[in-house]
Parts: structure tokens; C-alpha cells; sequence
């Protein structure tokens, strides 16, 4: 008989891969979504043979990504349950929350009591006030924040306000003193703002660039999650790429920052190459970030063939002792209308050495099924949302 147990379980989350509309997508305008097909079109195929050979054609069929007859991981859809489709929301519920109420969202900009608030506070006017694209806002307003000083303040269609500042004009720690500052303000009604975003940048007019030095500041989680259980009885819980900041730090034993999709693979194979017991947690947000809200499939596209291509490397440092979970939070369908997120079902693969061939988990109900898992693995509290599929992916023999 095999063990039912993990020593180390690995989840990388691929910021915003979606997989096509979510049942209740005409709720957030959504009709039509598909994040990963769509990408899949525009680059006229997609070349992830690694991900194919586990089953991701399995799971979504796709241009260039085909389902096999015997993938190497377990697979499957997972469905949102909670009522948003942020970043915060997705990675809560996959650790066991479900939030009943989205957080808030400014489409017209932040009230002027807020904005008064901010500059009172800070002694430096605003400018902006409005959704944008971090990229564009600082095409436009770079130039009059480095003459004037003034700090450019934008949000999107998810929970965010975001303080975009030249690294030679605010200074890395004013800048991240005034975002504490901010987070102080939007915890609470009537704001509830999910999270506030440092967004550095530096260069010239024509020429700004955004640079790794972002960092956000979260809302603490509503309850407490898997990892919470998992650091009060004594595993790692090891927190890779912004993952530190969406959980505000908590039940984190070791937060790792990374610079980009490849950084976070390199970061994520080192840790597999070290001795733990628990997860090791990893956020690719260059997806999001870089390719779906700047509406760059191309460019999407080449990241996901470049993660493709990275996994061997992790793969390889597996044992028998050790799973591995690649899943996503939301969508973000780059052709997809507006420039935000998009209410998706996303995809599920399992891998491990003991799962060949690995079969189809069907559709999950929600992310929170994840965190049961690992949950159950570990013989920690279960969430009170998900159901663990542990004993469906053990082969006994």
C-alpha cells in the first residue's frame, strides 16, 4: 500500500489563466471569456508540450495544446464559488475562504474625501483619480508627477488603489510609507478596499518603465485559511512571488519575493531543492500584470510557452514524497472587451510520481477544494469550504 500522504506539496498559481466563461459569467459582463483559448488563436497554436503531456488538453482543448490518452497528473475545471473575481478573493478561496460580499470598486475614480485625506496626509498633491492601465497612466502623467511631485493615483475594475511614484522623485520608502498610510484609511467602511499597490517606476519622459520594486498591501484574510493551520502545527508554509501579500503575511513561515514569471521558477526550484515539510507557494503575476491587463496575447502567449518550458526543471527535483498543483485565480482574456479580469473556470493539474496515468477530477465547485486537500494531507483543520480529493488521486497497491 502507498502512503496517502505528501512530505512537501508544490502549488504554482498561473496569475489569471482562465479557461473559458464561468457559468454565472454573464453576472460580471463576461460572456465570451476565454483567457487561455483565445490566446491559444492569437498565437496560431500554442507550444507546451509539458503541460499537454499532464493533460492540459484534457482539460481545455486549445489550439496547438491536444488532450492525450494517458496524462501524466490528474486534471480537472475548478468553479469560483465566492462573488468576485480578483486576485485576493481567487487565492483566499483556494486556501479555504469563500467571501460573500466582493470588495469595493471605484469605477469613477476614489471620493474626494479619500483623495483629501491622502494629500493631507502625505503633503503631496494627487493626480490621476481615475481607472487606468498602470503602463498608460505613467505615459501620461509621468511627466507632470516628476516636474510637480505629485503622486499618481489610479484603480481598475478590481478592489485596488494604486500609487504610482518616480523611484528619483519619492523615494522606495516615502513611497512605501505613503501606501501604509493609505491602507490605514481603506480598511474599513466605507471603502474596503482590497488592496493598496506601490507601483514604482523610473526613466525618462517616453520612455518610464515600471520597475520589481511593487508591493502591496492587503486586507488581512476574513477567517483563517489552510496555512494558518498548517504554521500552528508546525509545517512550512513557504510563500513565493506576491503570495506574502495577498494573505497580508499570515500563516506564512518564510515569504520569498520574486522579479518576474522566471525569478518565481527559479525561486520555486530552489525551494525544491531544500528539505521541508509543508507548501511551497508560488504567484506567477507576470500573466496578469504584464500580458492580460496591458492586452498583449502575444506577448501572453510566448509567457506561457516560456513556463512551459521551465517545468522539467521543477518536475525533475519531485520525488515520490512530493504533489504538485498548477492552477489559476481568475481569467484575464486579453482580447476579451475592457482591460480587468474576467469571470472564468480555471484549470486543475495534479502530478505526482505515484500517478500514472493520472484521470479526470470532473469540475471542482470551488477553489476551496485545493486547500482541503492539503488540509487533509497534512491531517490539519479543514477549511470549512472544499472537499479534498486526496483519496481520489492516491493509487493503492
Amino acid at each position: 500500500m502507498l502512503d496517502n500522504s505528501f512530505k512537501r506539496i508544490f502549488v504554482i498559481v498561473m496569475d489569471s489563466v482562465g479557461i473559458g466563461e464561468a457559468p454565472d459569467a454573464k453576472e460580471y459582463g463576461d460572456l465570451g471569456a476565454d483567457t487561455f483559448g483565445h490566446i491559444a488563436e492569437k498565437m496560431d497554436g500554442l507550444h507546451m508540450p509539458n503541460m499537454e503531456k499532464m493533460g492540459m488538453g484534457n482539460i481545455k482543448k486549445a489550439k496547438g495544446v491536444k488532450p492525450v490518452d494517458s496524462p501524466s497528473a490528474y486534471f480537472g475545471v475548478m468553479q469560483e464559488s465566492s462573488h468576485s473575481k480578483d486576485t485576493m478573493t481567487g487565492h483566499w478561496e483556494i486556501m479555504g475562504l469563500h467571501i460573500t460580499e466582493p470588495f469595493r470598486t471605484f469605477p469613477d475614480g476614489f471620493p474626494d474625501e479619500l483623495i483629501n485625506k491622502l494629500e493631507q496626509t502625505t503633503g503631496r498633491n494627487i493626480i490621476g483619480n481615475k481607472v487606468a492601465s498602470g503602463t498608460e497612466i505613467i505615459k501620461e502623467l509621468g511627466t507632470e508627477h516628476v516636474n510637480t511631485g505629485d503622486l499618481i493615483v489610479y484603480t481598475s475594475a478590481d478592489s485596488v488603489l494604486q500609487i504610482a511614484a518616480h523611484e528619483d522623485v519619492v523615494p522606495i520608502d516615502e513611497l512605501y510609507d505613503i501606501c501604509e498610510k493609505a491602507r490605514e484609511m481603506t480598511y474599513e467602511a466605507p471603502y474596503m478596499i482590497g488592496r493598496v499597490i506601490a507601483r514604482p517606476f523610473v526613466g525618462e519622459p517616453g520612455a518610464f518603465e515600471r520597475t520589481p520594486n511593487r508591493h502591496d498591501y492587503a486586507l488581512k484574510p476574513f477567517g483563517r485559511t489552510v496555512m494558518n493551520e498548517l504554521q500552528e502545527e508546525g509545517f512550512d508554509s513557504i510563500a513565493i512571488g506576491k503570495i506574502s501579500d495577498i494573505y497580508d503575511g499570515e500563516g506564512i513561515t518564510k515569504t520569498i519575493r520574486t522579479e518576474s514569471n522566471n525569478d518565481g521558477m527559479d525561486k520555486v526550484i530552489n525551494s525544491a531543492k531544500e528539505s521541508f515539510t509543508g507548501i511551497s507557494f508560488l504567484n506567477l503575476v507576470d500573466f496578469d500584470a504584464k500580458f492580460g491587463h496591458r492586452r498583449d496575447p502575444e506577448g501572453y502567449g510566448k509567457a506561457l510557452e516560456e513556463f512551459d518550458e521551465r517545468l522539467p526543471e521543477l518536475v525533475q527535483e519531485l520525488d515520490e514524497n512530493d504533489m504538485l498543483m498548477i492552477t489559476a485565480d481568475h481569467g484575464n482574456d486579453p482580447v476579451h472587451h475592457g482591460t480587468d479580469h474576467t469571470r472564468e473556470l480555471v484549470p486543475l493539474l495534479v502530478y505526482a510520481e505515484k500517478f500514472s496515468p493520472g484521470q479526470n477530477l470532473g469540475r471542482l465547485r470551488t477553489f476551496a477544494d485545493v486547500g482541503a486537500t492539503i488540509a487533509d494531507n497534512f491531517n490539519v483543520n479543514m477549511p470549512k469550504n472544499g472537499t479534498s480529493f486526496l483519496n481520489n488521486i492516491i493509487r493503492k497497491g
